[in-house]
């Protein structure tokens, strides 16, 4: 499964092409999805372009995305830099009325499994961000519900080319007891290195903007969908697509 990652908590600042307001995630979503892309991961954001779980933006986010694909699942995140109290962040979860299909939590913050246990309770899918160089793993396979959730986002943290599969072979060891699907991916100057990690070893992985700016040659890109038509061909090398 290849999942585009549509814009992140990156400002606009850092990319002219960063999806922001509901109406660009619709149409980058769209175009991602044409490229190849087969889910859909995407921070809603406020009116001053910083990330949040308020229920008005997801809502927004969520639906306007859902429109313009509607077959195609969407994800949110749930990161603590949204709101800081992990009470405060599963109540605004229990406020969204346009819910998404799944949501990431990332184990290395405080109050992950408060956050978890209320997206279970509303239904939606969980992602759970596994963070390298952290003790993320270790508390997740240690949370009763573990087996419950959709998948696992194995973050590789490293972005030097030349380290970063290595913490991803140790990251992938570290959860080589649990039989949960697992989405391996990299960021920034490792991204594309990662990715290959994960299209030789068959495994889920995602690609955007969030995670890269850059093609695998270093062109700057202009498009998420631009992204994931790069990543297709590389995973199409190694059969991974018909």
């Amino acid at each position: 499964m290849l999942q585009v990652c549509l814009n992140g908590a990156r400002e606009r600042t850092e990319s002219a092409h960063l999806p922001v307001t509901p109406q660009e995630l619709a149409e980058a979503a769209r175009e991602a999805v044409d490229a190849g892309a087969q889910d859909i991961h995407l921070h809603p954001k406020n009116h001053d372009g910083e990330d949040t779980l308020e229920p008005t933006h997801v809502d927004a986010a969520v639906a306007a995305v859902r429109a313009a694909v509607p077959a195609v699942p969407i994800g949110v995140t749930t990161g603590a830099w949204t709101m800081p109290d992990a009470q405060q962040r599963a109540a605004l979860v229990r406020s969204w009325t346009v819910l998404p299909d799944h949501a990431s939590v990332n184990w290395h913050e405080d109050g992950a499994t408060t956050v978890a246990s209320t997206l279970l309770e509303r239904g939606i899918g969980i992602e759970a961000g596994i963070y390298s160089g952290t003790q993320a793993a270790r508390h997740f396979l240690a949370w009763p519900q573990a087996h419950r959730v959709l998948r696992v986002l194995a973050e590789v943290t490293d972005t030097n080319p030349q380290t970063a599969p290595d913490a991803a072979a140790s990251l992938l060891n570290e959860l080589s007891s649990t039989n949960l699907p697992i989405l391996l991916h990299g960021e920034e100057t490792a991204a594309w290195t990662i990715l290959h990690t994960a299209a030789t070893r068959g495994l889920d992985t995602r690609i955007g903007l969030e995670d890269v700016l850059q093609l695998p040659d270093g062109t700057p890109v202009t498009s998420n969908a631009g992204l994931i038509r790069a990543a297709h061909a590389m995973i199409q090398a190694f059969g991974q697509f018909p």
